[in-house]
């Protein structure tokens, strides 16, 4: 009797092994027909940089996104901040390298889909150095009649005198204990 549940278990086993490489080899295969390029002029100005990063990490529910354009957009050793509090009230930040970020995020954005638009922006420069506040909001699908998160996205900038770079991303999110202050909203009829 217990060698026929451990044979039975073995099988079992075997099995469930053999569908997991089947799955894993199709997994790939689909990955594998989807295959992107750099688009190189998406870092020429600023505007395109911002505009770019916002388009790399927007996609709907199982959508596999460009992590190469990500990740052209970053300079060596850049970094990728989130900030918030935990159940506890305590403040926490991480620090994730743009490989780092893609690894935490892909699954997660294709069970949700994450779409993050852009809302609003106050930008400072000076010589090849930028620091943007942008707003933004974002949905699970196109068709979410309201953001599930609302944020600031701090980037900062350099630039080469060829291309922008981004040196960090530092970011949080809205909760009903720190409203996003009025100057880093869409100003009412001004669009």
């Amino acid at each position: 009797m217990r060698l026929k549940r451990l044979t039975t278990l073995f099988i079992l086993a075997f099995a469930f092994n053999l569908h997991a490489q089947k799955e894993k080899k199709t997994d790939t295969s689909a990955v594998k027909k989807a295959v992107f390029t750099v688009n190189k002029k998406s870092a020429l100005t600023l505007n395109s940089t911002i505009k770019t990063y916002y388009d790399v990490v927007s996609a709907k529910k199982d959508t596999v996104r460009n992590w190469k354009q990500f990740k052209y957009l970053f300079k060596k050793d850049a970094k990728l901040i989130p900030s918030g509090k935990d159940k506890m009230g305590v403040y926490h930040v991480g620090y994730l390298s743009p490989d780092d970020y893609k690894k935490k995020s892909t699954v997660w954005f294709k069970e949700n889909g994450f779409i993050q638009n852009e809302i609003h922006r106050k930008t400072e420069i000076f010589g090849n150095m930028a620091q943007v506040f942008s707003t933004f909001e974002a949905y699970h699908d196109l068709s979410d009649e309201e953001p599930f998160l609302r944020g600031i996205n701090s980037f900062q900038l350099l630039y080469d005198e060829e291309r922008w770079w981004i040196i960090n991303i530092y970011w949080t999110h809205e909760t009903h204990r720190n409203l996003i202050p009025k100057d880093y909203l869409p100003r009412k009829g001004r669009y």
